[in-house]
């Protein structure tokens, strides 16, 4: 509509000063190819300062995983509309487009129901929340920080510097562990010990380990737990609580300072045992080691010596 009027007060000037309607096609093209120009010049980075605003105002007044969607989706919509608006300038007739794009999208829509199923399922997890970026999950046998929460998947970084994509729809299918959801975790440590010691005294030694490391909380208490009777030890596990950002560290350093005190207490630590028993009845019996003897050459001559186990041959009672 503004390209008609613009061109109909041209035509009424044109033919006021008896300018050709050749020339005057031209320098209606040429004003809606300059504003198509400065809407291009003016709407991109203003499309990308909107959209980064939007990112940062979403992540820090609800969460950086919504924060990033966010910002796409008015990054995608922006283009989206700067473009329907370009080639409005420029004379397109948007009516073809639009028939065209149902056809294909109608085409499209069955070829990426994977897809579609990815984007539903982001939606889901955006509004579950059960992790957000930076958090440290697992996924099956993936461990790894949150890089990302897109629509279509999540990124990960191992622990060992690897890029992991997961779908969102496996994630909504699967087991996820977030291990640093809460701001303390436990550090569950098995320990056996000989079936001579004493389980009372291993406990105070084991909660004294605890109040000594620097990085063992209190409050809540350490547990020694009684887990059983193994074959060659009695088994206890040792639990100690710490912040998540300490709990790498203290796996190390406790398991240390554990074995050390062993130790220098004189508390076993056995390995296994078997023990063959026949019962009551049963006579006991010896177990002799048997070497193997290698067989004495044998003669072709009568008289001579074949294979018999124990035999000396010398040449000292030969005949003269």
């Amino acid at each position: 509509m503004t390209n008609a009027l613009l061109a109909l007060a041209l035509q009424v000037e044109a033919q006021a000063d008896g300018i050709p309607a050749a020339e005057l096609v031209t320098r209606v093209g040429l004003l809606a190819g300059a504003r198509a120009l400065i809407m291009v010049v003016l709407g991109v980075p203003l499309v990308f300062l909107v959209s980064n605003w939007i990112r940062r105002l979403s992540a820090r007044q609800i969460s950086p995983q919504f924060g990033l969607i966010a910002g796409k989706l008015v990054f995608y919509f922006g283009l989206a509309t700067l473009a329907i608006s370009v080639m409005t300038e420029l004379g397109f007739s948007l009516a073809p487009l639009l028939g065209a794009a149902g056809v294909v999208g109608i085409a499209l829509g069955f070829a990426s129901q994977t897809s579609v199923s990815n984007v539903i399922a982001g939606l889901f997890l955006i509004a579950e929340r059960p992790f957000v970026v930076d958090d440290l999950i697992q996924v099956d046998q993936n461990l790894g920080r949150v890089l990302s929460v897109d629509t279509m998947s999540v990124k990960l970084r191992t622990l060992d510097n690897k890029f992991v994509r997961i779908p969102n729809e496996t994630l909504v299918k699967s087991t996820v562990t977030n291990l640093t959801r809460f701001p303390i975790r436990r550090l569950d440590v098995h320990v056996g010990v000989a079936y001579k010691e004493d389980p009372v005294r291993v406990r105070a030694i084991l909660f004294d380990v605890a109040r000594q490391n620097p990085m063992a909380l209190m409050e809540p208490e350490p547990i020694v737990i009684f887990d059983g009777f193994g074959e060659s030890s009695l088994n206890l596990r040792f639990g100690v609580w710490t912040t998540r950002e300490n709990w790498g560290a203290l796996r190390n350093s406790l398991q240390e300072e554990v074995k050390a005190r062993f130790d220098a207490e004189g508390v076993e630590i056995p390995f296994p045992h078997r023990t063959l028993y026949l019962g009551s009845e049963a006579d006991a019996f010896n177990v002799r080691v048997m070497r193997e003897e290698r067989p004495v050459p044998a003669f072709d001559s009568p008289g001579s010596v074949h294979d018999v186990p124990g035999t000396e041959v010398s040449d000292d009672g030969a005949d003269d």
